[in-house]
C-alpha cells in the first residue's frame, strides 16, 4: 500500500498514485492503474511473451543477427523462406521486441524517412521514386505476410491524416503535397481535404485542412513482433534471448555466454546501435514517448468522431502522431526529452513526467472530449538517427558484416523492406532491392560531446518555439526559428 503523492519504483515500471477524485480518478488527470514504462503499453495489453533461452555456449551457424527486432526477424525471415536449410541464430539482449519494434507508434506506413535529395545525388531522380514506390508496396507486403502466416495484429488499412491547426501548418501542407508530387506521387497518392472533410473523419480541435494517404495502416506492434519471432523461430531460427553481443567482429559475435562464430553476422540494433564498441557517434539514439488513454466511452467517442482505423499525425515541428486502437483508446506520441547526454538510454521505457503532462495535455487540446479521460499509461524508447536523417542498408561481402537502420521514427514498414534487402544482399542476388539508393550508403559520423547534445537541444527547443509562435502569433508562413533548426540538424 502507498500514501497518496509517492512514487514507486522497480524494476520494470514505475507507478504513481496522486489524489483521487470521488469518481475514483485521479485529479491529475492519470488513472489509477496509471503505469510509465514497464517497455510499453502494447505488452500490458497482448502481454508479455514467454521468455525464451540464453545462448547455452559457442556456436557455429551460417548468419548471426544481432538483436529480434523488426529488421533482424524480416532478415531471418526471407533469408529462410528463399534458403531454408540456412541456420540462423539471433542474439538478443532483453527479449524479441524489446526496442522500437514493440513501443511504437503502430503506423504501418510508407513514410520514408531522410532527405530524398541524398538519395537522388547518388541514384537520380528515378532511384528515389522506385524507393518510394517499394516502400508503399512495403505496406502491403507486411499485411499480406500477416495474413499467410497467421499473425493477429489488428492491421486495417485505413489511411492516415496529417492535420493543420493553423495557417503555418497549412503552408506546410500545401508543401508538402507540392514535394509529394515532385517525386512522383499521383492524386491518387496523396488527396487534400478542407476542414470539414478532416473532421468528418477525426473530429482534431481547430483542424483548418489535412493531407491524407491510404498508404497507411494501423498496427499493434506487440502483436506484430511477438508474431513475427514465432514465426520464424517454427521456420527454424534460434533466438537466444537474455544473451547481450559486447562486440562484433569479422565472423564472431562476442558475448559473456559464449560467441557465436558464423560467416555472416547482421547488426540489426536500430537505437541501441550506440551500445557496440566504436559506435556511439554513428547512430544517435534520439528519444520519443507515448501516452494512451483508458478507453473512450461511446458518448466521447461519438464527439471525437474517429469512426475509423486512419493514423493521425500534424504539420507542427514538435510533431505528434496517433491511433485510435482496437478497443477505441487514443494513443499519441511526440519527442519529450529528445536525447540523453553521451548517447545514454532510457530505463525500461520510463519517461519523464513533464513528458506524460504535456502529452496528456495536447491529447485534450486535440480532442477536448477527452478532458475526464484519464491516461493509462506512458512510455518512451529509442529510434536511430544517422547524422543526415537518412536511412542505410549495407552488407560487405568481403567481411560477412551487414546493417541496416538509422529510420529516424519511421520504420515500422521501412524494416521489412531493408530486412527483405539484407536477405537479397547476402544471398547476393541482383534484385530491384539491391539497387536501390539507400544500399550501400556512407554518412559521416555525429559530433563529440557536448557538441551533439548540445546541438539537439538547440533544435528541438526552436521547434518548440517556432510551433509556440506560428500558433499564438497566427504567423502566415513558417517561423524563421524552425529554419534555422533545419540547417542544425542539416535535413
Amino acid at each position: 500500500m502507498t500514501s497518496a503523492g509517492v512514487s514507486i519504483t522497480d524494476n520494470s515500471h514505475e507507478y504513481r498514485r496522486t489524489k483521487m477524485s470521488p469518481d475514483g480518478r485521479t485529479t491529475s488527470g492519470l488513472a489509477n492503474d496509471f503505469v510509465n514504462g514497464s517497455v510499453s503499453f502494447w505488452y500490458r495489453a497482448a502481454g508479455f511473451p514467454k521468455s525464451r533461452p540464453p545462448l547455452p555456449g559457442s556456436l557455429e551457424a551460417d548468419i548471426c543477427i544481432v538483436g529480434a527486432g523488426l529488421t533482424g526477424l524480416w532478415a531471418a525471415y526471407y533469408l529462410k523462406r528463399e534458403q531454408p536449410d540456412l541456420r540462423i541464430v539471433m542474439l538478443e539482449k532483453e527479449f524479441a521486441g524489446f526496442g522500437a519494434s514493440g513501443r511504437n507508434g503502430g503506423w504501418l506506413s510508407a513514410e520514408l524517412a531522410g532527405s530524398r535529395d541524398a538519395y537522388a545525388s547518388t541514384h537520380g531522380h528515378g532511384g528515389v521514386v522506385e524507393l518510394m514506390r517499394a516502400m508503399r508496396g512495403a505496406v502491403d507486403e507486411v499485411i499480406g505476410v500477416t495474413k499467410s502466416e497467421g499473425i493477429e495484429a489488428d492491421i486495417v488499412k485505413d489511411g492516415v491524416l496529417h492535420v493543420a491547426r493553423n495557417q503555418a501548418q497549412m503552408g506546410r501542407l500545401r508543401e508538402s503535397l507540392d514535394y509529394e508530387r515532385s517525386w512522383g506521387a499521383t492524386d491518387e497518392d496523396f488527396v487534400v481535404l478542407t476542414g470539414d472533410e478532416s473532421n468528418a473523419r477525426i473530429r482534431v480541435e481547430g483542424a483548418m485542412g489535412a493531407l491524407f494517404t491510404p498508404h497507411c495502416a494501423r498496427v499493434q506492434p506487440a502483436k506484430l513482433v511477438g508474431g513475427l519471432a514465432r514465426v520464424v523461430e517454427g521456420m527454424g531460427v534460434a533466438i537466444y534471448e537474455q544473451t547481450e553481443v559486447t562486440d562484433i567482429k569479422a565472423g564472431r559475435a562476442i558475448t559473456a555466454r559464449g560467441d557465436v562464430r558464423a560467416p555472416v553476422i547482421l547488426r540489426c540494433l536500430e537505437g541501441f546501435t550506440a551500445t557496440m564498441p566504436g559506435q556511439r557517434r554513428v547512430w544517435l539514439p534520439m528519444n520519443s514517448s507515448m501516452v494512451v488513454t483508458e478507453p473512450l466511452p461511446e458518448s466521447v467517442l461519438q464527439e471525437v468522431g474517429w469512426k475509423g482505423a486512419e493514423l493521425l499525425g500534424d504539420y507542427a515541428h514538435g510533431y505528434m502522431y496517433a491511433q485510435r486502437t482496437a478497443d477505441n483508446r487514443i494513443a499519441l506520441g511526440g519527442r519529450g526529452i529528445p536525447y540523453r547526454y553521451g548517447s545514454a538510454l532510457d530505463h525500461r521505457g520510463a519517461t519523464q513526467q513533464w513528458t506524460i503532462e504535456a502529452l496528456g495535455a495536447l491529447v485534450r487540446d486535440m480532442f477536448p472530449a477527452t478532458r475526464d479521460i484519464p491516461i493509462e499509461h506512458a512510455w518512451c524508447g529509442v529510434l536511430g538517427v544517422p547524422r543526415d536523417w537518412t536511412a542505410t542498408v549495407d552488407f560487405d561481402q568481403a567481411s560477412g558484416l551487414g546493417t541496416a537502420g538509422g529510420y529516424v521514427g519511421s520504420g515500422l514498414t521501412t524494416t521489412n523492406l531493408a530486412g527483405h534487402t539484407l536477405a537479397d544482399l547476402v544471398l547476393k542476388r541482383d534484385t530491384a532491392l539491391t539497387r536501390l539508393p539507400w544500399v550501400g550508403r556512407r554518412v559521416r559520423k555525429w559530433e563529440p560531446e557536448p557538441f551533439r547534445w548540445l546541438g539537439v537541444q538547440a533544435m528541438y527547443a526552436l521547434y518548440r518555439t517556432a510551433d509556440r509562435r506560428e500558433s499564438t502569433r497566427g504567423l502566415a508562413g513558417t517561423s524563421g526559428l524552425a529554419r534555422v533548426a533545419n540547417k542544425i540538424t542539416g535535413r
